[in-house]
Order: structure tokens, then sequence, then C-alpha cells
């Protein structure tokens, strides 16, 4: 076989796809121009928006499960900002008052037990439904995973909602 020398071998600059080299006049006279209207030229359509995508139930229960562990890290933070600046037991007293109803009423009480505890219980639940498929991968199927992510969603407000009445 004949020997390749390194002039003939791909590099980083001949293995892409080429680039388009516009004059400055051409770049500006391009970024004049509107996208939608540089679309319609090519007749091809625009992507949707996110605002008018659907996302399937798995990446909403995905997104949920990221939201409530972060909520959960700044409930944290802030017990612990109310105990370093309020004082040994600021924190106690604070959920205390909330509890009793002495603030708003059994609304904001039935609130307040309910966005401690959905957060909890749904991102408990959902590591408990990872550590499954990790050990149980036949179970992860597009729709297994798609009835869990109703199931974690159900469970949570269900059991939640009972620790409304707690």
């Amino acid at each position: 076989s004949p020997s390749t020398s390194v002039a003939q071998l791909p590099t980083a600059a001949t293995a892409a796809r080429g680039m388009t080299v516009l004059s400055k006049e051409s770049g500006e006279e391009f970024r004049k121009q509107n996208y939608s209207s540089r679309m319609d030229a090519t007749r091809r359509p625009v992507s949707p928006h996110v605002t008018i995508y659907s996302f399937p139930a798995c990446a909403l229960s995905s997104i949920t499960t990221r939201v409530t562990g972060c909520t959960l890290s700044f409930g944290a933070a802030g017990l612990g900002l109310a105990e370093i600046f309020g004082g040994n037991g600021a924190a106690l007293e604070v959920m205390s008052t909330i509890g009793s109803g002495a603030v708003g009423g059994g609304l904001v009480v039935a609130g307040a037990k309910f966005a401690v505890a959905f957060p909890f219980v749904y991102h408990y639940l959902g590591g408990l439904r990872h550590l499954v498929w990790d050990n149980k991968p036949e179970m992860l199927t597009n729709i297994g995973v798609e009835k869990a992510s109703y199931a974690l969603l159900g469970a949570s407000v269900l059991i939640s909602g009972v620790a409304i009445v707690v």
C-alpha cells in the first residue's frame, strides 16, 4: 500500500464542513435581516418555541425532581440563616407561629404544610424510582417511564395532601 504523507491526512480544518467566509459588507447585511425572513427565504420551517412545545411527562417529572431538590436546599438554607441571624430557636419559633394559625389562619397552615411536604415527598419518591431503575433496568421502557412519572406525581400529591391534615 502506498504510504500516506502527513500533508494528505485530514486535519480539523479539512475534516470539518467548510466554513462560509463573508465579506464585511455581506456580514453586515446578513445581521440586518430578520431570522424569520431568512428562514422564509430558505423555505425551511422555524423551530417551535419552548412555550408551544409539549414536553413529555418524563421530562416534566425530571424537571420537577430537580426543582424540588433546589427548593429543599433553599428551605434548609433559610432555616439555617434564621438560626444564625435570629438566635437559637428562631426557626422553630417561626414554624410554630405559622403552624399555630396565628398568621393567616388555617389556609396558610395548610399551604405551608403542603409547601414543605410536596417537595420532600416528590424528591424522595423520585429518588426511590431511580433506585429501582438502576437495579432493574428492564423496567426502564418508554411506557413504564411515563406511567411511573404520573404515579410519582399522584402519590406525591396524595401523601402531601394527607400531611396537611396531620
